[in-house]
């Protein structure tokens, strides 16, 4: 796991379900997995689900009333087997491209007893308003808050 300041460290439960044949965590249980470190490191899109603890940096959970955070892109290397295990995966997380309307969040998710890195992975977000679906630009507020948990992107 990474000691960079801007990452967030998370840890993801691994399900007996998300094992496939041939032992390892599924393809498409790696892409669910990266969901919900994003929602752990980020906070839940704003007004959805119920009250909880507050992410530390809550980028997804202080958007106006009607902003929807969507998924634009999904870019997943997979290095090694990430075997079934019954404790979590390690995963990192940070923010490594910010544009005008858009996030880019990179990910490394670690086998949690060897610590081997076993899947690389980029999510590039858009915030858009739900009533009008036009792009909104990010604020100078979440900027400023990407900027403290911003790094080099996994596939430079």
């Amino acid at each position: 796991m990474s000691s960079n300041p801007h990452v967030i460290h998370c840890s993801v439960g691994m399900r007996w379900g998300d094992m496939d044949a041939y032992g390892h965590i599924n393809n498409v249980e790696i892409v669910r997995m990266l969901e919900e470190a994003r929602v752990h490191a980020f906070g839940p899109p704003g007004g959805t689900g119920g009250p909880g603890q507050q992410p530390g940096v809550p980028l997804f959970s202080d958007v106006p009333p009607g902003t929807q955070s969507l998924v634009v892109e999904h870019r997943v290397r997979y290095v090694a087997e990430l075997t079934y295990r019954n404790v979590p995966a390690d995963v990192d997380v940070w923010i490594s491209a910010v544009k005008g309307a858009s996030l880019t969040l990179s990910y490394v998710i670690h086998d949690p007893v060897t610590g081997q890195a076993c899947v690389r992975a980029e999510t590039t977000l858009a915030f858009v308003d739900g009533a009008t679906g036009m792009l909104q630009r990010l604020t100078p507020a979440q900027r400023e808050m990407a900027a403290a948990h911003t790094g080099a992107s996994v596939f430079a």
